[in-house]
Parts: C-alpha cells; structure tokens; sequence
C-alpha cells in the first residue's frame, strides 16, 4: 500500500532541509526523485544522497518564480521518466521583518516563492496526472498557516493561502483522481530556523517549552506522512492540512 516503485516524484526545494528530508522517504519507498531548485552544485550532492539510498535520482534547474522556467522543469522532467505522478510544493523563504517595515517589493516576493510558486507547478502538472488517471500533490505549508507571526506577515499569509489553495485544488482535481494535501511542518531543525535562532536567541527555549513532544523535529520526519500522501494508502484523502509539529498545535 505505500509501495511508491514506478512512481516519479518532483520536489521543489529538495536539496536541502524538509524537501530533502521528503526526497528521502519518497526514495526509500521506491519513487524516482526529480531534485528541482536553483542551486545546482546542492542539487548534485542531494542527487548523490538519493542515489546512495538507491533510488533513481536526477536534478533540474527552476526558479519557480518564473512561469517559463516551471515550465521548462516540467518539460525536463516527462522528457526523463515519461511522467509525474507525485509533486511536492516545497519550495520556499521567509523574510522577518514587523509588517510596519515589510516593503512591497518583500511582501511580493514572499507570497511568489511559497504560494504562487505552487499554484504554477501543480497547475503545470495537472494535465500529464490526468492523463495517467491519477496523482498526488503535496504543499508544505508551516504552523504559520494555523498560528500568527509579529515579523513572519508574507510568510504566514502565503503559508494560510497554500492551504486554501491546497482545499479549491482537492475539490476541483478529485474527479480527475488527484489528490491535494498539505504537511503542515512544526519547528523542524533547517538552516532557516537555525537562522531564526541566531535572530531570536531565546527561541530555542520558547519552542521547546511548547511543544509536547519536549524537541525540536529532524527533516526526516516529515519522510512518513510524505509516503503516506504519495502512496495508495491514501486515495481517498484529500483537502487535509496534517500538521506534523511534535504536538504544538494540539495546544490550541
């Protein structure tokens, strides 16, 4: 049931961080992985992680910012594994600031990278899964979808969006036997929030107290719920938001 041999899956940001740590449970559960992202010198060593788990594994160069490049990455991708069946939405930044300082230009790029970026590639992807009768789509959204942020505004507004984003997709694609969920990641350890850390050197201490799980979590696991979306075990999911958090949100 969570057998993913056969399947390709393209992850945008998976060369580093949370789409990594997706790429390798996809990986582990048999998918060929397309590492899609700017940096290609971290694109190559993240291919050459995958590959040394034993999957199939090639990188492409996007900005998912750009229509034409989302495009061209789709086009790359059928023209090496014939299909998708899986995509990952996890492409993604932040810019902390108060919503005071937060200058138009930020605000837009903010709200491109994590939530137009999404719409773009699971628009571009729709047509080739429902030539092949079925597909899975996964957006990583945040705890920022759920809760507020004083200097995370764009970041909590595009993570709220991909959500609502992730519901009109479910509900229009479902005929299409499409399935659209979002992960909904807690405080994972990423050289983002190692950065958020560095910033705010008491929030280290000020998550660990909140979360029940008593740490921070590691970007292998989000690999479960990953293969969990990617797979058959869950065809008749769709338009959930699954928050995997340690427990954080639980306390309302």
């Amino acid at each position: 049931m969570f057998d993913l041999k056969g399947k390709t899956a393209l992850v945008t940001g998976g060369n580093g961080g949370i789409g990594l740590g997706i790429a390798r449970g996809l990986a582990r559960a048999g998918a060929h992985i397309i590492v899609a992202a700017r940096n290609e010198e971290k694109s190559a060593a993240a291919v050459e992680d995958l590959r040394a788990l034993g999957a199939e594994a090639f990188a492409v160069r996007v900005d998912v910012n750009d229509e034409p490049s989302v495009e061209d990455m789709i086009g790359a991708a059928i023209r090496q594994c014939g299909r998708i069946d899986i995509l990952v939405n996890n492409a993604g930044m932040n810019i902390r600031k108060p919503a005071q300082d937060l200058l138009l230009a930020e605000w837009r790029q903010v709200l491109d990278t994590n939530l137009t970026s999404a719409f773009l590639c699971a628009r571009g992807v729709y047509p080739h899964m429902k030539r092949t009768g079925s597909g899975k789509i996964i957006n990583i959204g945040s705890m920022l979808s759920i809760f507020g942020g004083s200097h995370l505004p764009a970041y909590g507004a595009s993570k709220g969006g991909l959500v609502q984003l992730t519901k009109s997709l479910a509900v229009a694609w479902a005929i299409d036997h499409i399935q659209v969920n979002a992960v909904l990641p807690g405080w994972i350890d990423t050289d983002l929030t190692r950065l958020a850390r560095r910033k705010d050197p008491t929030l280290h201490e000020r998550i660990l107290a909140r979360t029940p799980a008593g740490k921070w979590g590691d970007i292998d696991d989000l690999a479960g719920v990953a293969v969990f979306l990617a797979s058959a075990a869950s065809d008749f999911i769709t338009g959930a938001a699954i928050p995997v958090d340690g427990g954080y949100s639980a306390l309302g």
